[in-house]
């Protein structure tokens, strides 16, 4: 008898820890998909990670270790489509680069359950934002003079909400390229990810070295936001700034629709 429960009880261990592979891997599909095309990825695989007994802060340390394989692909996809201006993304990269080492010592020493406030508090900016302040995209870049270090300013303070949470940050990177560079909405995209694969590479060796990552989910949900990251590219590469809008609207209703009824 002891031995048949035994049995069982690893049974269903097993088949517990595979559907929680499942979940992750189709949660971090979605969330790589939306992260490249426009943004709010994390808002989806931070919540899913405390729902699966993280604490917050290894939630949002171990959500970078997707994070970081999903845009090293998305990186090396527009590098050959030849979509970043690196002349002009080196300067927000090192500007949110110094920013994000802030921001990942905050999150590092702030209590857990500030963290979860904070997280509500932010989904709720993030959404608010998108619905009142629309991105309108141009295509006749201003990458000079002021505003060029306009934008090196404001990816400072980007990089440390950014080394703090990450979560819906693509979508303040974008009002920043589209709003003051005035990049098309392609350009946009590939310039946002090259400097998320510049920040979150150093701010994710802050909590490394704090021991804030689950390697087992980090290297799960890998698979899923790399596989998700993919197909995004694959979208804003082929299907231009008409489709990348209409995916931005779509994700700003399911962002709201999950602040108000969940």
């Amino acid at each position: 008898m002891w031995l048949l429960t035994s049995t069982l009880t690893l049974v269903l261990i097993s088949i517990m820890e595979l559907l929680d592979i499942i979940l992750v891997i189709g949660v971090g599909l979605a969330a790589g998909f939306f992260n490249v095309v426009a943004a709010g990825g994390s808002l989806l695989t931070i919540p899913l990670l405390i729902f699966l007994g993280l604490p917050p802060t290894v939630a949002n340390g171990t959500n970078r270790v997707a994070i970081m394989a999903q845009n090293i692909m998305a990186t090396t996809r527009y590098h050959k489509r030849k979509l970043i201006p690196y002349s002009f993304a080196i300067w927000p990269a090192i500007s949110a680069t110094l920013g994000s080492l802030v921001g990942a010592l905050i999150a590092n020493y702030i209590d857990e359950h500030d963290f979860q406030r904070i997280l509500a508090i932010v989904m709720a900016v993030v959404a608010f934002t998108l619905l009142v302040k629309p991105i309108v995209p141009a295509n006749d870049p201003r990458i000079t003079g002021k505003y060029k270090w306009l934008s090196v300013i404001g990816f400072f303070f980007v990089g440390i909400y950014g080394g703090f949470l990450h979560a819906g940050i693509g979508v303040f990177m974008l009002l920043l390229l589209t709003g003051v560079s005035r990049f098309n909405l392609v350009n946009a995209n590939a310039i946002k990810i090259f400097v998320a694969l510049v920040y979150v590479s150093v701010s994710f060796i802050v909590f490394i070295v704090n021991g804030a990552v689950d390697w087992k989910y980090g290297l799960v949900l890998a698979i899923g936001n790399t596989a998700g990251g993919w197909i995004g590219t694959h979208v804003v590469v082929n299907k231009g700034e008409k489709w990348i809008k209409y995916i931005l609207i779509a994700v700003v209703m399911g962002m709201s629709i999950k602040l108000w009824f969940f």
